[in-house]
């Protein structure tokens, strides 16, 4: 039997599990940067991510899947500017990005990846 390691557990929800090699993310959002622009909210989600991935040993060439939440697809390009200038070029990662509302106003994406450890 494969191990479970969890990462940060709460009582609703793990930040991140790691299981057979991988490592899943719940969904991430930006609570310093609630209320601001998209840009500003990815660039902060992302930087948690990165943390993420340290935690569980590994970083972001090593990303599989993203899933991207934005309350407002107008704001893609926006989003896109923070995620362009993080990704590293040849190591992208298959990614949906898609309209949603989220858990709470004030956060407006919301991503959540799949990456190998």
């Amino acid at each position: 039997m494969t191990d479970i390691t969890r990462i940060e557990p709460g009582a609703r929800m793990s930040e991140a599990v790691i299981h057979g090699g991988k490592l899943y993310t719940a969904g991430i959002v930006a609570d310093r940067a609630m209320g601001k622009s998209v840009f500003e909210q990815t660039k902060e989600v992302l930087e948690q991510i990165d943390a993420i991935l340290a935690k569980a040993g590994t970083d972001k060439t090593r990303i599989l899947k993203a899933n991207i939440w934005l309350t407002d697809i107008a704001t893609f390009a926006d989003m896109n500017k923070a995620w362009d200038a993080w990704v590293v070029s040849g190591k992208t990662p298959a990614r949906a990005t898609v309209e949603a509302n989220l858990a709470a106003p004030g956060y407006d994406v919301e991503i959540m990846i799949e990456a190998a450890v």
